[in-house]
């Protein structure tokens, strides 16, 4: 997660609807091990100290609602990781110690109803008490994000700005990639993705020419147009799911509303698949990666790439 300090002044949103100028980003085929030079661990280290300790605060907000509310003492930073994450502890790590507190604590229906509007200050619930996806992002919403009882604003010192993170990236031999949120559900978009056209020379501006999109959050009509217009102008695209939230959602890509996608958007995302196969196997060879590190692409050879991908994948997965 970076910061683009310009947008964030103007108020533009990029590809996180609630904060202006916070962007996400990602890294595709990156070394196994994964390396970085000592410059970039030491950010890296600093970044995650400070995520870590916006976590704590947050915690402790929570606890001390908990404790107005005589509900008990609550949980601890480490008793969440432990028991919930792995190396970073995230809001929707939070949100499900606070439903499994909740549950081994209320028993009825009701008491879990009457403690929920105590904790969102006097406001009902609406998540389906059956529905631990739906409920933990209710908790997520109500609580932590920004205007929430337990929120905390996370300090600058958590952002790179874009090129830092690019550079990060290369040097650890992966492919820069925007990931792109597009349309909400009542179609909206944010000021920076609202214009394929504005948003293509930005990126080719900021050299990135790797997409990632999460078909499931978008209306497959603006979808195929999207991903047509930029794949046109040869970038790579890749698609995914929401795996990391606790919804127990396909894993078969499909977009809004278990809508399945067409042959074309699938060809896309295999062939973008096959180029990342091809870019670390080349990689791993001691040859030229899709990218190196000096931000050299290998556009005109997209298809070579996609060749050597696919067999690489059908090697391995046979």
């Amino acid at each position: 997660m970076g910061l683009i300090k310009e947008e964030q002044q103007a108020g533009v949103r990029i590809n996180d609807p609630n904060n202006p100028g916070r962007i996400y980003f990602s890294g595709k085929g990156l070394d196994y091990p994964f390396h970085t030079k000592f410059i970039n661990r030491r950010r890296l280290s600093a970044l995650r100290r400070e995520s870590q300790l916006q976590v704590k605060d947050m915690i402790a907000k929570v606890n001390g609602i908990l404790k107005e509310m005589n509900a008990g003492t609550g949980f601890s930073y480490e008793t969440v990781k432990s028991d919930y994450a792995r190396n970073l502890v995230r809001e929707r790590h939070i949100a499900k110690a606070l439903r499994i507190f909740m549950e081994s604590k209320y028993n009825t229906e009701k008491e879990r109803k009457d403690f929920l509007k105590a904790l969102y200050g006097g406001k009902e619930s609406k998540a389906a008490l059956t529905n631990p996806a739906q409920l933990e992002n209710e908790l997520r919403g109500n609580l932590l994000k920004s205007g929430g009882r337990a929120f905390v604003e996370e300090n600058q010192k958590a952002f790179l700005d874009l090129s830092k993170i690019i550079s990060i990236i290369r040097n650890a031999g992966g492919i820069p990639c925007y990931p792109v949120l597009l349309d909400d559900k009542n179609g909206n978009f944010t000021e920076f993705e609202s214009n394929p056209e504005a948003l293509l020379s930005k990126l080719e501006g900021e050299n990135i020419h790797c997409l990632e999109l999460i078909p499931g959050r978008n209306d497959l009509n603006i979808l195929e147009k999207f991903v047509q217009f930029f794949y046109e102008h040869r970038f790579i695209i890749t698609f995914g799911t929401e795996h990391n939230s606790p919804g127990m959602i396909p894993l078969r890509i499909s977009a809004r509303g278990n809508v399945a996608l067409n042959d074309h958007l699938n060809r896309i995302n295999y062939e973008g698949a096959c180029i990342i196969a091809a870019h670390q196997y080349l990689r791993v060879q001691g040859q030229q990666g899709f990218i190196n590190k000096n931000g050299t692409w290998a556009l005109d050879k997209k298809d070579e790439y996609a060749k050597l991908g696919r067999a690489v994948i059908n090697y391995f997965i046979k």
